[in-house]
């Protein structure tokens, strides 16, 4: 985003939180707390957690936040693992969240390769590093003794991925109110996530009488036949431009292996579309269920037999969601990472738990965890400790910037 620019009352406030003792003490510790983060990061990553399956994992992190002295520890009603460290009472409500879900099926080998200075694990980068950096940040806040003006709030959120579609924070934010959220995924730092991406993934079914290949033919309706009418339609649906919409047919079924001589009376496409702005995705959806009409119709005129129906279901609907850049977290998060050392990049949408925040709306983030990584939802994932600290620091500087310090800086979170 060319010239961007930020609030002088950003820039003093991050230079006040910076020149306070405490906060000096705070980061110094992170300098040496890396060895212990990624230690705690290994032995979360190694217990099996796909969407839909991360109690295990949720109770483990649980028991870390009791050890650091976070009250009202508990899994909320939907599995997140969420505790408090209260402020001094009348601030804003701030949450550091990363999610606990992974890609990978529960009985994938879960063992960690070492590779120079880089660690080999499915899961361990996305997202165990954010798990593991928000535990260093309430060490960093302990070693420091800090108070903060607001109630800081650190959870590990359930359903993230694939078909959990962010619903951990999404049925959280449904009930509890926030005044900032910071999401922390992946690893790196420089990149900042302050919009999202909607999505959708629906299957679409089609339906016929069926019959023998020989016997039927001409006579019945064919459901794979409509299907891949459809397909094509879809196909040449033509997208507006720089706006993050895109589409993919990603599933084809129809018929079965035994039945190579029958007319399918079943068959069956799924479809994944996207759009970085809402009014486009309808329009798109629209458009696919347009498709899926006009095939069963034409299907059903080329023969002039029984009529093919078609029915959908939908797996995934996550909003676009959009805020102004221009916002005292967007604009501290900017800052924070340019004191840094690294030059901030601003991503253009984006599925991550940042955009139900938003949608529920609370001004929101989501940026990564440090260090570096790669292969993300591969077995062959990697996460690389080095420099992790500085990514951490910047977080724990956020989060203060956002919560306030206790009688010497004020919030910039509006409650």
């Amino acid at each position: 985003m060319d010239n961007f620019t930020v609030s002088p009352v950003v820039e003093q406030t991050l230079a006040e939180l910076k020149a306070l003792p405490c906060v000096k003490t705070s980061l110094d510790f992170l300098k040496t707390d890396g060895e212990l983060t990624l230690e705690q990061q290994i032995a979360m990553a190694k217990i099996p957690a796909p969407t839909f399956h991360e109690r295990e994992k949720a109770l483990v992190f649980c028991e870390h936040l009791k050890e650091l002295g976070l009250t009202d520890v508990h899994l909320d009603r939907f599995g997140n693992a969420i505790g408090v460290r209260r402020g001094k009472g009348k601030g804003p409500r701030v949450i550091l969240e990363a999610h606990m879900d992974t890609v990978f099926p529960l009985d994938t080998v879960l063992e960690p390769k070492f590779e120079g200075s880089r660690v080999y694990l499915p899961g361990v980068n996305d997202d165990t590093s954010g798990m593991a950096s928000i535990l260093s940040v309430i060490r960093a806040l302990n070693a420091g003794g800090i108070e903060t003006e607001g109630d800081l709030y650190f959870m590990g959120t359930v359903e993230e991925e694939g078909t959990g579609a962010l619903g951990g924070m999404k049925k959280h934010m449904s009930e509890n109110t926030y005044d900032a959220s910071i999401s922390i995924d992946g690893s790196g730092f420089g990149n900042i996530v302050f919009n999202g991406t909607g999505l959708r993934t629906c299957e679409i079914n089609f339906h016929s009488k069926g019959g023998h290949a020989a016997g039927a033919f001409g006579k019945v309706s064919n459901s794979l036949y409509a299907a891949a009418r459809c397909v094509v339609k879809i196909a040449s649906i033509e997208v507006p431009p720089d706006s993050g919409t895109i589409y993919c047919v990603s599933n084809f079924h129809a018929g079965n292996d035994a039945g190579i001589n029958a007319v399918a009376s079943d068959s069956q496409i799924k479809i994944n579309y996207r759009s970085n702005r809402q009014d486009f995705l309808e329009t798109l959806h629209n458009q696919i269920m347009k498709a899926a009409q006009e095939a069963c119709d034409e299907e059903t005129a080329r023969w002039g037999a029984d009529t093919v129906t078609w029915d959908t279901k939908q797996y995934v609907d996550v909003p676009a969601v959009n805020q102004s850049a221009n916002i005292p977290l967007v604009e501290a998060l900017y800052t924070v990472i340019k004191d840094c050392g690294i030059e901030p990049t601003f991503s253009v949408g984006g599925a991550t738990n940042c955009t139900m925040g938003i949608y529920a709306g609370v001004p929101s983030v989501c940026i990564g965890s440090g260090g570096s990584g790669g292969g993300a939802h591969a077995l062959d994932e990697y996460f690389d400790n080095t420099d992790r600290h500085i990514a951490t620091g910047g977080t724990l500087l956020l989060a203060l910037l956002m919560a306030g310090v206790a009688g010497q800086t004020r919030p910039l979170a509006q409650k």
